[in-house]
């Protein structure tokens, strides 16, 4: 029996939701790593137009307190052991991304009351910015004859809104990937899809499963490593807010929940191909052992919180002072996650979705 989640369904914060939400804030900063990322870090495109296979990217590696090692992502199989167990996001991305004269719109995550999350965004000459303006009850003309109905904030990004028909299908005739200023170019949708998606519904792509192909998958298996879906479907990111995550729409399958504990009950592996993962797993763990579970979950993993259903994570290089460099640091600490971002930054490792790969071990 799956226990599901919902969000508040309230405009108005509740005085408990804010006071949450300023701790969550108040550990943000206090457990950030305020760096400098070089633009030239930046990955401005797929490695496929770099000359590099999906899975041809660095992966960084951090094991416990030992200094972190370079490989590339080919190696992974290399790197675990028979009987440990990768779980992946199947989440498909969406083409998001909504484009008017001046403004795009962001469609980022479907409510159970029928409307959508979605932020309003500015074009710029390169990609978008954000922009602070809309009004309750303010009609958005859309291409192709749609009609978007602004209802009220969600949070100061984010508005709840109606479009007058169904987004998804909506999406498809009319949108495009949602980029930041960063990627300098359109890529097809096809560039943000991982090799397991399967199941439509993110803003942004899972990026953390990218560089997985279908070869890379086979040679896990004949190494005798595990793979085991969950769908969470993402919402919108922008780089340019440091504010926790909101709640995200997931299902963690009975098959998977039994995976899971099982690797766990006899010593093995459980390595998170991604932060979606992660929340989704210590979502499902709130009862000790993983279970069937879905719904929304608000789940924020933090060092006071830990973990208790993953022991490793691939995922990508993180902004300063992210929140999820707070989930990184309940998996691998502090001390190992500072000597990561160091090296990654000494050697020149590549930022976001397009980016470079970190393999993080606890020990």
């Amino acid at each position: 029996m799956t226990r599901p989640t919902t969000p508040p369904e309230t405009t108005a914060a509740s005085p408990a939701t804010t006071a949450v939400t300023a701790e969550v804030t108040a550990e943000v900063a206090n457990a950030a790593f305020d760096f400098v990322l070089p633009p030239a870090l930046s990955a401005q495109e797929p490695p496929e137009a770099r000359g590099v296979g999906r899975d041809g990217v660095r992966l960084l590696v951090s094991a416990g307190d030992g200094e972190p090692a370079h490989h590339r992502f080919t190696d992974l199989p290399g790197l675990l052991d028979p009987g440990d167990l990768i779980v992946v996001n199947n989440s498909a991305t969406l083409p998001a991304a909504v484009r008017l004269d001046r403004l795009a719109v962001h469609f980022s995550t479907a409510r159970p009351d029928g409307t959508w999350l979605v932020e309003l965004r500015r074009r710029t000459a390169t990609a978008t910015e954000q922009y602070r303006g809309g009004a309750p009850g303010e009609w958005l003309p859309l291409p192709g004859g749609a009609t978007l109905r602004l209802v009220a904030r969600e949070t100061p990004r984010l508005w709840r809104a109606v479009l007058d028909r169904d987004v998804e299908t909506y999406l498809r005739g009319y949108g495009a990937p949602i980029r930041y200023a960063y990627v300098t170019r359109d890529w097809p949708i096809e560039a943000y899809q991982t090799v397991f998606a399967t199941v439509p519904g993110s803003a942004e792509m899972p990026s953390a499963a990218r560089p997985f192909t279908p070869e890379l998958v086979t040679a896990l298996v004949a190494r005798g490593v595990g793979i085991a879906p969950i769908t969470l479907h993402t919402g919108v990111a922008s780089p340019e807010k440091d504010e926790p995550p909101y709640a995200e729409r997931y299902v963690v399958p009975e098959a998977t929940a039994r995976l899971v504990d099982l690797a766990l009950g006899s010593g093995r592996r459980v390595v998170a191909a991604g932060t979606t993962v992660v929340r989704a797993l210590e979502t499902a763990a709130a009862g000790g052992l993983v279970t069937a579970s879905e719904g929304w979950t608000s789940h924020v993993v933090t060092p006071a919180t830990g973990v208790r259903a993953v022991t490793g994570l691939i995922t990508g290089l993180h902004e300063p002072r992210s929140s999820h460099l707070m989930m990184l640091t309940a998996i691998a600490g502090e001390r190992p996650l500072r000597a990561a971002y160091e090296a990654a930054l000494r050697e020149r490792y590549l930022w976001h979705e397009f980016g470079d790969a970190h393999l993080i071990l606890r020990t």
